[in-house]
């Protein structure tokens, strides 16, 4: 079979079947590439995850097309971001033209209701996943949970705070291999 239709194929069934957004994809989309095609390894998928997560825009389009690149370079990129997006377009433009009238329904209200609770869910586990998969020291430990209460509780740009881990990162990377030159000056 033709590796575009399978690229597509893989991504189609990942985006129609798929509650929750982006986070509630990254379990599927591992279980199928990594784990089912085997067409990446597990560090390349969390290199991939991370990309996806700093760039702008939506996580679900962002892995589709990094993984595409990964896989075919531009055309893998394409075909993967078009399998990814194109069913869930069709689902919503169908239940727009169709259900439109029946948004106050109650029996409608209760289903999104009962949905809820397992799209939490389904954006909780990857995000367990991906801390245990880490292996968090206790330094970048404290820095994912300062992160995610500078984030949650005072409503701090997600974009600074990447910046500022950016900055201070490069800037102690530096600083070691100074110091390291230092305690081995070179040979004549």
């Amino acid at each position: 079979m033709n590796i575009y239709l399978q690229i597509f194929g893989c991504f189609s069934k990942i985006g129609a079947f798929t509650l929750g957004g982006g986070y509630a994809m990254i379990p599927i989309i591992e279980r199928e590439v990594v784990q089912k095609k085997k067409w990446i390894d597990e560090q390349d998928f969390i290199e991939v995850l991370t990309i996806s997560q700093s760039a702008p825009g939506l996580l679900a389009v962002n892995i589709s097309i990094f993984l595409g690149y990964r896989l075919r370079g531009v055309k893998g990129s394409i075909v993967a971001t078009i399998g990814s997006i194109l069913p869930p377009f069709l689902i919503i433009l169908t239940i727009a033209l169709f259900f439109a009238g029946y948004q106050d329904n109650p029996v409608v209200v209760r289903i999104f209701k009962g949905i809820r609770p397992a799209v939490v869910a389904l954006i909780a586990v990857p995000v367990v996943n991906m801390a245990k998969k880490a292996k968090l020291n206790i330094y970048t430990g404290t820095l994912a949970a300062v992160t995610a209460l500078l984030i949650a509780l005072l409503k701090v740009s997600p974009v600074y705070i990447l910046l500022a881990a950016g900055v201070i990162f490069t800037a102690v990377t530096f600083v070691k291999r100074n110091g390291k030159k230092k305690d081995n000056p070179p040979q004549l």
